[in-house]
């Protein structure tokens, strides 16, 4: 065990180090940089235990091509956000949404709409990538906090990501543990509806002190005017990924269709801002439109000079914005598929499971084993996977069903994904909503209650029903 422990304790140890050497800047490089040495003490400690490289390298691989699609799903954001603020969605939604939402209770109702979107569309990522970033953009407008903003939009994303028959987390928790997807969604309300109502409730009691006054509100209305041609038909891309996610395309897909209908209405409706973008950095491009459109797909939009802080709330996205954060996941994964293989992680989840004597040590077991796994394999579905595997035969032979098991693996792995700055989930949000995840974390009060409320109810025996009682 303690010999498992080293790479894990280097870990711990070398990005505290990365952060008081680097402050801000430790999650662009140095961050990783930690991941690949705590990677190599990994690799070391399973040749000690005779493993061969050719089976640490396929656990390393497995792990690789398991976060390959996320990684495509980041780029396809980037370039989402960079057609969309180009075509005037984005700016769109900054400009009627000002108008819609009082600053009174902005934050929560940022967590309304995300939790509506994301029940009916089952991906916290789509939200937070479309309706996600036009939040933010309305809060910057606002001079309200970005990350109770963030924290606002997670949690709602979250809460309809967990809950709706369309998310692939909640088919695979689910499935992971063998039980019927209705019965598990059904079941997951215990805990889900009491710990929402309780976010919604702080997030309509935080304070919108420094809220912009409306004379500051009418000028920035009138600058997104003078940039962009704005009407409602700059909200059709929105509209269209809406209805792509309803007919249940899948989210890449999705993605890359809107992602181009942006391109395309930017170029039939701002080909004046197309060709400033353009022409602002290569003054004799010979085709600024096709330029210009390239270049909000590949670096983003870039605002003229004298913007202000108007230029700083749309200076956004583009496929190189994404490239970070795909070198965090790549090594995370790594480091997370190393542990897997050289069976490290698995002895640690053995050892969260020996203290258990009573159904609330169970349940907190299940939540620290999700927290634990999503830490160290920076994955959710293993987070999801490989708890629920271990933890199946307990919940059997103490005679719970395996709905409780289900719904805490929900309740621990699903929702706390998030706020690991090097789990998919965490690297994700922090690019896309420009706030980073130790920045975000605290107000992320879903995700935060969540695992806490299922412990509480594991000991006071809440919603714990048995094999027989769930079979009947």
């Amino acid at each position: 065990m303690l010999l498992s422990l080293l790479p894990i304790v280097l870990l711990v140890g070398l990005l505290f180090t990365s952060v008081a050497l680097f402050g801000s800047d430790a999650s662009y490089g140095p961050n990783q940089v930690a991941l690949m040495i705590a990677a190599a003490a990994t690799m070391l400690v399973g040749w000690r235990r005779g493993l061969s490289w050719q089976a640490i390298q396929d656990g390393m691989v497995g792990a690789i091509t398991v976060s390959i699609m996320p990684m495509m799903i980041l780029l396809s954001v980037g370039a989402l956000i960079g057609s969309w603020i180009i075509s005037g969605t984005v700016p769109g939604m900054i400009y009627y949404g000002v108008q819609l939402l009082d600053p009174s209770v902005f934050y929560a109702a940022s967590a309304v709409i995300c939790a509506l979107a994301s029940l009916s569309l089952g991906s916290s990522w789509t939200v937070a990538g479309t309706l996600g970033i036009g939040l933010m953009g309305i809060a910057n407008t606002y001079s309200l906090s970005p990350a109770v903003t963030a924290g606002a939009v997670i949690s709602g994303a979250y809460f309809g990501d967990k809950l709706s028959p369309l998310s692939d987390t909640t088919n695979l928790a689910a499935a992971a543990v063998g039980v019927d997807l209705f019965e598990h969604i059904k079941n997951m309300l215990w805990t889900t509806l009491p710990a929402f109502a309780t976010a919604l409730l702080v997030f309509a009691l935080m304070g919108s002190e420094g809220a912009t006054t409306p004379e500051n509100i009418t000028v920035i209305r009138t600058a997104l005017a003078s940039q962009f041609t704005i009407s409602p038909w700059v909200l059709s891309p929105l509209a269209l990924m809406l209805g792509l996610i309803y007919w249940r395309v899948p989210a890449y897909p999705a993605i890359l269709i809107c992602t181009l209908s942006g391109t395309l209405y930017a170029a039939l409706c701002q080909p004046e801002v197309v060709r400033a973008l353009a022409l602002e950095a290569h003054p004799d491009s010979p085709a600024p439109l096709l330029q210009g459109l390239w270049m909000a797909l590949f670096s983003g939009y870039q605002s003229p000079e004298g913007m202000g802080e108007l230029g700083k709330l749309l200076d956004k996205g583009g496929l190189a914005s994404m490239l970070n954060t795909i070198f965090l996941i790549l090594t995370a994964m790594t480091f997370g598929g190393m542990l897997d293989s050289t069976g490290i992680l698995r002895q640690i989840l053995d050892q969260v499971l020996r203290g258990v004597k009573r159904t609330g040590d169970l349940i907190l077991a299940t939540v620290s084993g999700g927290i634990i796994t999503n830490v160290l394999a920076a994955d959710q579905f293993l987070a999801i996977t490989l708890p629920g595997r271990l933890f199946t035969p307990a919940y059997d032979d103490r005679g719970l069903s395996r709905l409780s098991l289900s719904r805490t693996l929900e309740d621990s792995a699903t929702l706390t994904s998030v706020l690991v700055p090097w789990n998919t989930c965490g690297a994700f949000m922090a690019a896309t909503l420009g706030v980073a995840t130790f920045d975000y974390a605290p107000y992320a009060l879903f995700n935060l209650i969540c695992p806490v409320l299922a412990v509480i109810f594991g000991y006071l025996m809440i919603a714990q029903p048995s094999a027989v009682a769930a079979d009947s």
